[in-house]
This record gives C-alpha cells, structure tokens and sequence, in this order.
C-alpha cells in the first residue's frame, strides 16, 4: 500500500516516514516549496535550503523517492492572503488551520494520490480511532505535544486517507527512534513560530504587506477616556500588556479593537475574563451535528488549557459556547476546538464574545 509523507526536513515528519518504510508500506516523500516574502531576503523555514537537503538525505537513507512540489502560489493565497486580511479587520489569525486544511490535506493530498498513494501521513502527534462507522480524531499520547488543536479542521473524508505515525509515542521516543534509525535529523530543534515570517516579527511583516488596519488611532479605557495613541490597530493582539507605551500604576491589557472607531481599547485583567463566545465555520470531526446542547472541554488557544463549557449548536456551522465560569484571552480569529475526554469533537473560528 503506498503512502505519500508530507516531509520537512525535521526530526518527527523523517521518523513517520522511517516507521511506515519499517512497517512495509510503499513510501514516497514529498515536500512543498512554500511561499517566502520576496526582496527581503527572508525564507520560508518550512523549506529553507537546508530543511529541503535534510529531507533529501533522509529520503536517500530510506531508499525512497523524494519528490518537491511548488506551492508557493496557492500557500500565499490560501494562508498569507487570509493572514494580512484577518489582521486588517481586526481579529488575530492562526495561519496553521489554514494550512493544514488547504495546503497539506487538500493541494499536497491531491498530488499524493496523482502519485499513486492511498493515504497520507504527517508528522502530526495525533491519533485516530474508528468508531461506529466514523473515524474520530483523538489526542496523541504524549499530551504535551498534543497537536489535535489544528487538525480539528479536517473532515471525514480526508481523516480517511490520513496517517499519523508518532501519535502513540512522545517526543523523547521519536528523538530516540531517529537517533536508532541514525537519521541525520535526529538533533535536528523543532520549528518554532510562522513559517513564512522568516526570522522577523509579524508587525513588520504587516507594515510591509498591508495597507489597511496600519492608521494611528485614540487608545481608550472600558469608560471611553483618552489614554493615549496606537500605531495601527493590527500591531496587537487581545490580552496584549507590552508595547502599549502608557505609563500605569496597574498593568493594562488590550481587551478590544473597535474597528468603527480605530480605537484601542485597555482595561484591567479582570476586564479580559469572559464567560461567552461565538464560533463559526464550525467542523463536527468526531461526531455528527448535535441536535442539542453538549458539555465539553474547549480549548480557545492552541496553547491553552481546557475550559468545561456548554456548547450550543445555534446552526450549521455556528455555536455559541458558555464556559461554566469566566476565563480570560478570548480572541477573534483563534479556534475554539472542543473535547470529550482525548476525544477532539471539533471546533470553529472564534468571531466575538461577550
């Protein structure tokens, strides 16, 4: 049975494809050239130079094919477009949701299966378990490196062509396996931050690539008095306290941007807790639509703890979400992905809250 890995030159997507190669599949390895800023001098670290000859050597040791595939075009489209738009209108993005739903599971999984391949496997931790006729997506073992968050995104019928090798095993493992498998990845540090940002800050990223959402503006209290002046509404984020440029005896927090009056709006951090949200774009991957409200766990940020909710599905794919209590850092933008135990029921992109 061949199966396409999504390759990067890293240490995790190197030890999936070892695995397969191990457990006797037909493997090939495929690897996108992704878009980077150009007349910048930046590179995309998804596929620097050396990312792309690791991934080469790693192919070569297995005795795979390698095969690079461009993409630069529909990632810039699909991830960095939707990025600069999503700032400019006020909400903080996850470009990762983006790309793993357009990029690698629906551009990359078509060229895999022109290559012939039944499924495709990353280097995702996660896992997936059948259950009464539907596949659910499930936390991997290792929770710290848990990466259901940004797969929650995936349907049914991709989750059907999906491998995730590494979900059974922690990330000590996997280095472990890769020193065995005497791959040249193996000390190989993890990526860290957006891929296609290079080295640089996402807010000179935006000086550079946005025209709207840049204009100076009135900094406000929650009771509407002037504290001062922002640099353009997109240079933060909700939650943010450094960077403000006031002067307060208490910490202050960015706890809204109000786009009709190109004010920053700060407060205190109890002004950051929030019992309620809204969700659209709603993906059920574990189960079918409830007919019903639910309880369950959700998550608001890929990093953050699991907060006990009611879940009330409003329509097809819009919720509203009531935490049993007030939690603080709600975003525009972010997904709120909900759980059942290690079970990812799904998930949607926050649009606003109380």
């Amino acid at each position: 049975m061949r199966v396409a890995v999504a390759m990067s030159g890293g240490v995790d997507s190197s030890v999936a494809a070892a695995l397969l190669v191990e457990q006797g599949y037909d493997v090939i390895g495929m690897m996108l050239r992704l878009w980077s800023e150009p007349g910048t001098g930046s590179i995309n670290r998804c596929c620097s130079p050396d990312a792309m000859a690791q991934a080469k050597r790693v192919a070569a040791q297995l005795d795979i094919p390698f095969y690079a595939i461009d993409a630069q075009d529909v990632f810039y489209y699909q991830v960095v477009v939707p990025f600069i738009d999503g700032y400019t209108q006020g909400i903080t993005p996850n470009p990762c949701l983006q790309c793993n739903q357009h990029i690698r599971w629906e551009f990359l999984l078509d060229h895999a299966q022109a290559f012939g391949a039944q499924f495709m496997a990353t280097g995702h931790y996660a896992r997936l378990r059948n259950h009464s006729n539907r596949i659910q997506l499930v936390k991997a073992i290792d929770v710290r490196k848990d990466q259901s968050y940004v797969l929650h995104v995936l349907a049914q019928d991709k989750l059907s062509k999906a491998l995730f090798p590494l979900g059974e095993y922690s990330k000590s493992e996997v280095r472990n396996m890769a020193r065995k498998f005497s791959l040249p990845v193996a000390e190989r540090p993890d990526s860290q931050d957006l891929c296609f940002l290079g080295n640089g800050d996402y807010r000179d990223f935006l000086q550079r690539n946005s025209v709207q959402g840049l204009s100076a503006g009135e900094i406000l209290n929650s009771q509407g008095e002037f504290l001062g002046r922002h640099k353009g509404l997109a240079m933060y984020t909700i939650g943010q306290r450094r960077g403000l440029g006031l002067s307060s005896p208490v910490p202050l927090y960015v706890i809204e941007k109000d786009l009709r009056k190109n004010a920053l709006m700060i407060g205190s951090k109890e002004d950051l807790n929030q019992q309620r949200l809204w969700a659209k774009n709603v993906n059920w991957v574990s189960i079918e639509l409830p007919t019903k409200p639910i309880h369950a766990q959700v998550k608001i940020r890929y990093k953050a703890s699991e907060e006990p909710a009611i879940i009330n599905p409003v329509e097809n794919e819009f919720v509203e979400v009531k935490f049993d209590h007030k939690i603080k850092g709600i975003t525009p933008g972010q997904a709120a992905v909900f759980y059942d135990g290690d079970i990812c029921l799904g998930g949607g992109i926050i649009e606003a809250s109380d």
